[in-house]
């Protein structure tokens, strides 16, 4: 069964899109766990209010949470659902521990640390320009979090692109298209991952 995940800056559009992929992984018959990052679990409440202000750590400490949050979030509800026959879509995943950790931390030792965590089948990295992910923001939420400012978006949107060349089947989709041409194409992609699964299935019986 497939397993997706969105990733990106803040304001690209991940929600909407994963929102549209579980209903069309429905439509073509496919049950479906979505699903995102940080988890509503007890660690993910601890990494949003930390987000949000409401509790200092320091950089690494924030990093193991979301290392922590993500290995009981593929235990409790990815795996599980895979090993069911049901596809997983995922609002953020371990390439956002990357980006978004590599801001204070150092790259590769993120990466040693998200080194256990299998990859998804796709990965569609959101990409849209910094100056209009904020102006989104804004308009959509009354609180910023902590790693929303311009400066910080443009870094980590940096990584994200590095990640997307150093990782196989990521895919850079542009969002400043109308959320239907985007989806569309992100739909394109999703019947090819299909379709090579059911022939690798095939071939393994």
């Amino acid at each position: 069964m497939i397993f997706v995940a969105f990733e990106g800056i803040d304001g690209a559009g991940l929600t909407t899109h994963a929102r549209l992929t579980e209903r069309y992984l429905e439509s073509k018959g496919l049950k479906v766990v979505l699903t995102k990052e940080p988890t509503d679990g007890l660690i993910g409440g601890l990494i949003r209010a930390c987000l949000r202000g409401e509790w200092k750590a320091d950089p690494m400490t924030l990093q193991l949470l979301f290392a922590a949050d993500r290995c009981h979030h593929l235990n409790t509800v990815i795996l599980p659902a895979l090993k069911s026959n049901r596809g997983v879509v995922t609002d953020r995943y371990l390439f956002s521990s990357l980006a978004y950790g590599s801001l204070d931390l150092d790259y590769n030792w993120l990466k040693t640390v998200n080194s256990k965590f299998p990859l998804p089948d796709v990965t569609f990295l959101l990409d849209i320009e910094p100056e209009t992910a904020v102006r989104r923001i804004h308009e959509d939420r009354f609180a910023v979090e902590l790693f929303e400012e311009i400066e910080k978006l443009e870094k980590v949107r940096s990584t994200f692109i590095k990640i997307a060349h150093e990782f196989s089947n990521v895919h850079i989709i542009k969002t400043d298209d109308e959320v239907t041409e985007v989806q569309r194409k992100i739909e394109e992609l999703i019947d090819y991952y299909l379709n090579n699964l059911k022939v690798h299935r095939s071939s393994r019986q």
